[in-house]
């Protein structure tokens, strides 16, 4: 999956303005952003749903819009809404999924019905959002294709059915499948991507391999022991450039991860046994995008979230069909 340069825009709103996004073969890339970032309105672009403005799309080696059935065979998606056809049963869904991408694993389908614990006998109209969100999933997930576009996978999933997502996708990488999966649950996309593209009003601001991106932010170091210890560790470390806060009986520092070993020089050399190194969390990085703007909307509005779904919504933000394997797929949903 290759883009450049991406705009796409709704009258005088642009909901891209230039989006770079690059998912390797086999990799699980991580897609994140507030709501209003721009995620739901590139999904849309990659399956074919919107025509970009400007801009270079390619999808297995083809632009989504003019080739949309060809691309649509070789991918499956499922969004955080999932609408389906609420008068049919969970299982009548996957037969008709099935039927409009033309392949079917339908061994695949039984196990990962087993394994979210599904009962495809009931109506969809009947189903909580969990379960809608499961028939999804398994469309999906049991589908053979090359690329999975996931937007907000496990939204209404409770945390053992998330854990068993969570393996699902480990197999599927370990046999080659690509996946780009959009999340708000930073942990999720922690455990699960390589990579990840983060993007900030329409906008790439950050991607690359997720090891190398944590690696590049700041660490913290924390060190517990007497406070007449840790004071001479205080002003030996300012003495190296390595300010720190100390209180509570703890010092605590902040540091980038070449400075680590300077840190722990002074550990071992005051004796001290207390100690947590906590590398840069996905969580770090992103704020490093976002908190600034989080801390200044909250200055002027007091009430506003800081959660990261907390922005305005995208132009285009309904839902993305849960499996959308043809443009006549799209024709009959709606």
């Amino acid at each position: 999956m290759e883009v450049s340069g991406l705009v796409k825009r709704f009258g005088k709103v642009a909901a891209l303005d230039g989006l770079d996004l690059a998912v390797s073969p086999g990799q699980v890339h991580g897609f994140l952003g507030p709501n209003g970032a721009g995620k739901s309105t590139t999904i849309r672009v990659l399956l074919g749903m919107h025509r970009a403005d400007a801009g270079r799309v390619r999808v297995l080696g083809k632009e989504p819009w003019t080739h949309a059935s060809a691309v649509n065979t070789d991918v499956a998606s499922v969004a955080g809404d999932v609408a389906l056809w609420p008068s049919l049963t969970g299982g009548q869904v996957l037969d008709t999924l099935a039927g409009l991408r033309g392949r079917r694993d339908r061994a695949r389908e039984d196990e990962l019905i087993q394994r979210f614990d599904l009962d495809p006998s009931k109506r969809i109209r009947t189903y909580s959002k969990g379960n809608r969100q499961k028939v999804a999933l398994v469309a999906a997930l049991a589908a053979p294709v090359e690329l999975l576009v996931l937007d907000e996978p496990t939204a209404g999933l409770d945390p053992l059915m998330e854990r068993v997502f969570q393996e699902v996708v480990h197999e599927l990488t370990a046999c080659g499948t690509t996946i780009l999966l959009s999340s708000h649950i930073l942990a999720e996309v922690q455990r699960l991507c390589s990579a990840v593209t983060i993007v900030k009003d329409g906008r790439t601001v950050e991607s690359g391999d997720l090891a190398r991106l944590r690696a590049l932010s700041r660490t913290r170091v924390r060190l517990g022991g007497a406070a007449e210890v840790l004071r001479l560790v205080s002003d030996e470390a300012a003495a190296r450039g390595l300010p720190a806060d100390q209180d509570e009986g703890a010092l605590r520092f902040e540091v980038d991860p070449a400075q680590v070993p300077t840190v722990l020089e002074l550990v071992v050399a005051h004796g001290l046994g207390d100690v947590l190194v906590e590398p840069a969390t996905l969580e770090d990085l992103f704020l490093q995008h976002y908190s600034a703007d989080s801390a200044s909307a909250r200055s002027q509005n007091p009430l506003s979230s800081s959660s990261l779904g907390a922005a305005s919504p995208d132009p285009a933000s309904s839902p993305v069909p849960a499996s959308t394997p043809t443009p006549e797929a799209r024709h009959a949903r709606r």
